[in-house]
């Protein structure tokens, strides 16, 4: 079938790409390469490099006719949202809408949407939390991700559209972005094995669920081919510290950094964790990468790029 992928040459969307041309769909990509790269981009799709909110995107959906449009395309930097709330929602938000009145207009039959779980619950009250927890954004990006996924609903209700919003935990894995994009994983990994001396913000106790970038492709793949619509956490229900990343990963580089802490960043959450049983009694789907393998592997990608 037809997919197009926006965000396709970055972190997630550059993995989708691979495993649909590696599943025989035809695949088109969307990308500004503002924060995806080029080399990340699968050479057997179609590449229309331009932004979401652009009116040029129509001729991406009249060349390509997707089924299916996978909507990973994002401002996804929290502080600068906090700094530009006008531009988040701008690319997040009016771009999102540009890409669904087309999606509408060209007869795609679903769109997987990629939202955020850390943004969109705020202070968590449960732990972990499952979709019905209450949904109270901090930022202008979670806020964005909520609104998407208002708008998506409002899409299926006059268009009859249908739509899956995956709530993601903390993605990390091969070829995340170090330098745009907030992952510790990533930007640890990568100042580690270059000898420099990593930052821990606060104390480190500060808790995330870290789900492996395999798993995630997994749940974005299942959500494309099942008839499964509706909004759905993806993480692994485990939390783990940065204290605890920073270790396992100074082990892993071979690193002899110690524990270095900096002031803590204002209103950054101290627990974060999710529960993903409704994707797991819909699908099947369930987080099987431990974090030490993922992390393994991740360190592995960061190896490779330094040499």
């Amino acid at each position: 079938m037809n997919v197009l992928v926006t965000g396709g040459a970055g972190f997630i969307g550059s993995h989708i790409v691979d495993r649909c041309v590696q599943e025989g769909h035809q695949v088109s990509v969307i990308d500004n390469l503002s924060t995806g790269k080029k080399k990340n981009l699968n050479r057997n799709v179609a590449f229309y490099k331009m932004d979401i909110g652009s009116s040029r995107i129509e001729r991406a959906f009249n060349s390509e006719r997707p089924v299916v449009l996978v909507h990973m395309a994002a401002q996804m930097n929290v502080r600068r949202s906090t700094e530009a709330p006008q531009f988040d929602a701008q690319v997040n938000i009016l771009g999102t809408i540009n890409l669904l009145e087309q999606a509408v207009k060209y007869g795609v039959r679903k769109v997987v949407f990629a939202s955020s779980g850390g943004t969109v619950y705020g202070d968590q009250q449960v732990f972990p939390a499952d979709e019905s927890h209450p949904l109270q954004p901090l930022s202008p990006y979670g806020i964005s991700k909520l609104s998407c996924e208002y708008y998506l609903k409002y899409f299926e209700c006059v268009a009859g559209m249908k739509y899956v919003a995956l709530r993601f935990a903390n993605v990390y894995g091969p070829r995340q972005n170090p330098e745009g994009e907030a992952g510790v994983v990533a930007i640890f990994s990568q100042k580690l094995l270059q000898g420099e001396q990593p930052l821990i913000n606060g104390n480190g106790m500060q808790t995330r669920d870290y789900v492996y970038i395999g798993d995630v492709l997994e749940a974005v793949m299942r959500s494309m081919h099942s008839e499964v619509t509706g909004i759905f956490n993806v993480g692994t229900g485990l939390e783990t510290t940065v204290n605890a990343i920073f270790t396992e990963l100074t082990a892993l580089t071979n690193s002899a950094c110690k524990e270095i802490h900096g002031p803590a960043k204002k209103g950054e959450l101290e627990r974060s964790v999710l529960d993903a049983g409704k994707l797991t009694k819909e699908t099947g789907w369930e987080a099987v990468v431990p974090l030490a393998d993922g992390l393994s592997e991740t360190v592995q990608f960061f190896r490779e790029q330094s040499k």
